[in-house]
């Protein structure tokens, strides 16, 4: 069969099974577009090329499948570069296909001409410039062999005008589609490691089993391995406290016995202090980010680790571990599972860590996650706003996030019973993440409800992507937490630069938040009082037709605890004023 490159680009997207792209047209893809007239791809074309990087995002963290972004050349093509470095951080499976000035025209700073796969070489797993129309199909295929497989993550293809251009001779192919051997064969030295090493599942399992102070360190890996259920029968089986970093919110049910909730800078106290006085650390999925370790050298100095991940070059990166496992997450947990009950079977005996359990229960009514409640007349507490917008919603609903203090706020007091209801910017932390990316994750997944939790910053970066949403007929709903500041940059400000604010107000009422929701198609409201914030958000959640946004204005004093000050040791950590006479946090860094 004869075709142009272009009508090659949308089929070989149809062979993937590609049901939606976020993009915007422009010169050196415009032959591209054509065909997608004639395809049952959906197209959702946005207003910023960011936003189309962003909602691809969204879509592969509520789906589990890649998704798909398509930009023209040059500043499209440059405007897409923070989602791929974003999406490159959080292991997103994610293919971008961005158009080009024609061949003969690269390298002569022709209009709109950008070296993208030189710019994006850092922050992709992969990328392809394809330089002839034959080869289309086995671009895409290697694409999405790479973005899915493996550490998943971002793969972009640079398509020059001519190969998918009708009217250029160059753009004529036959068609074919590689098989999966053909694939393999191409990538000669792709192949992933996915089942962990006997031996090493072997010395892990008898570490485990002579533990008293063991904790599950479950990272973003688990999610991408679809390891969810493979971690709740191995906590379930050792009956190991469990806590899930900030990017794997969502793995392991926030209301199960074995639970301990977020750590990190801004985790709860238990999660933090159960890491930092642990004897053994099981890592799976996790990369011992620098938000979750504080600083390094005091970082669990009496812990024994044993890290699983599917890239070897996390293995030792931060931490040298004690038994370093390669491999895929589920796959290694269901092998430490069946190597469990295997010594269990032989006369074994589980750990007895009663008094661990003490220890922990007693950190967790000592030190709760809490907020001193408003008094009248001042502004809403951001956490009531949470933990209303939480009870009111499907358990089951997806909640997304942009990057500040509303983020962390957000993924402390929602209660996160279901993987995959989380989509959040962890390792880039990306302003301007949560708008586009709710989009993207109501697309995936349109019957269930999906909030936005945004800070007024954050909105202001990525707003008019609500435009797309209204025009495309998407029901998303936004939460707005106005305190008219970059509020955690205000926070570290006011902690550690001696209250010296500088550049960091934004002012409570410019722009008009509901003014301009409305300008943009979508149902707004503002709350300014305690008693309208429930009536505000029913009346939200009844609507499901268009987008709503809701402003809350919130409290611009009001701070994120508990707090490991950033490069402290977590032993360090702070938590709010009125809990620090109990002792937590004084202890020397």
């Amino acid at each position: 069969m004869k075709l142009n490159g272009g009508q090659a680009l949308i089929k070989s997207l149809e062979m993937e099974g590609v049901e939606v792209i976020f993009g915007l047209p422009g010169g050196a893809i415009l032959p591209v577009y054509d065909p997608i007239i004639d395809s049952p791809i959906r197209h959702i074309l946005v207003r910023h090329e960011q936003g189309a990087g962003h909602m691809a995002e969204g879509y592969a963290h509520a789906t589990g499948k890649p998704g798909v972004a398509m930009v023209t050349s040059g500043p499209g093509a440059t405007n897409i570069v923070t989602p791929l470095a974003d999406a490159y951080m959080d292991s997103v499976p994610m293919v971008c296909i961005t158009g080009q000035v024609p061949t003969a025209a690269i390298g002569t700073d022709a209009f709109q001409e950008a070296d993208i796969t030189g710019i994006t070489q850092s922050v992709t797993k992969h990328n392809f410039l394809v330089t002839e129309a034959q080869d289309i199909p086995m671009a895409i295929r290697q694409a999405f062999h790479i973005a899915t497989t493996g550490r998943p993550g971002p793969v972009l293809v640079d398509i020059p005008k001519d190969i998918v251009d009708p009217t250029n001779p160059r753009s004529a192919m036959e068609w074919t589609w590689p098989t999966d051997d053909e694939v393999s064969a191409s990538l000669p030295g792709y192949k992933p490691t996915t089942a962990g090493h006997p031996r090493k599942i072997k010395e892990a399992v008898e570490l485990m089993l002579a533990s008293e102070r063991p904790v599950i360190y479950a990272g973003g890996g688990i999610l991408k391995g679809r390891a969810a259920e493979a971690l709740r029968e191995l906590a379930e089986l050792l009956e190991f406290p469990v806590v899930t970093t900030l990017m794997a919110r969502g793995a392991f049910p926030d209301d199960h016995e074995l639970c301990l909730g977020m750590p990190g800078m801004h985790g709860n106290y238990t999660a933090i202090m159960s890491m930092q006085e642990s004897d053994l650390l099981i890592a799976l999925g996790s990369r011992f980010d620098d938000r979750v370790t504080g600083k390094v050298p005091n970082f669990a100095p009496h812990a024994k680790i044993i890290h699983a991940d599917i890239d070897p070059a996390e293995l030792g990166k931060v931490r040298r571990p004690d038994v370093p496992i390669v491999g895929d997450a589920r796959l290694v947990i269901e092998a430490l599972v069946a190597e469990a009950k295997a010594q269990i079977d032989k006369g074994a005996t589980k750990p007895d860590i009663t008094p661990w359990r003490s220890t922990l229960s007693g950190w967790q009514e000592t030190y709760p996650l809490a907020y001193e409640p408003p008094e009248e007349g001042e502004l809403l507490k951001p956490q009531m706003v949470l933990e209303a917008l939480r009870d009111s919603a499907p358990e089951d609903t997806i909640v997304a996030s942009g990057v500040g203090q509303h983020q962390m706020w957000a993924s402390q007091y929602w209660t996160f019973r279901h993987p995959y209801t989380w989509v959040n910017s962890g390792g880039l932390g990306t302003m301007g993440f949560s708008v586009p990316a709710a989009i993207g994750a109501k697309v995936g997944r349109p019957d269930r409800m999906v909030w936005a939790i945004d800070g007024d910053g954050c909105f202001q970066m990525t707003a008019q992507e609500l435009v797309t949403a209204a025009a495309e007929r998407i029901p998303v709903k936004i939460a707005i937490l106005n305190n008219a500041y970059l509020g955690m940059v205000r926070q570290w400000q006011e902690m550690f630069y001696d209250e010296r604010y500088s550049e960091v107000y934004l002012s409570p009422d410019l722009p008009d938040y509901v003014k301009w929701a409305e300008a943009m198609g979508c149902v707004a409201f503002r709350v300014e009082h305690p008693d309208d914030i429930q009536p505000t958000i029913d009346k939200a959640n009844a609507i499901d037709d268009r987008p709503v946004v809701i402003e809350f204005r919130t409290d611009a004093a009001e701070k994120v605890f508990p707090m490991v000050p950033a490069g402290q040791s977590n032993s360090n950590v702070q938590v709010p004023p009125f809990q620090r006479a109990r002792g937590a946090g004084q202890e020397a860094d």
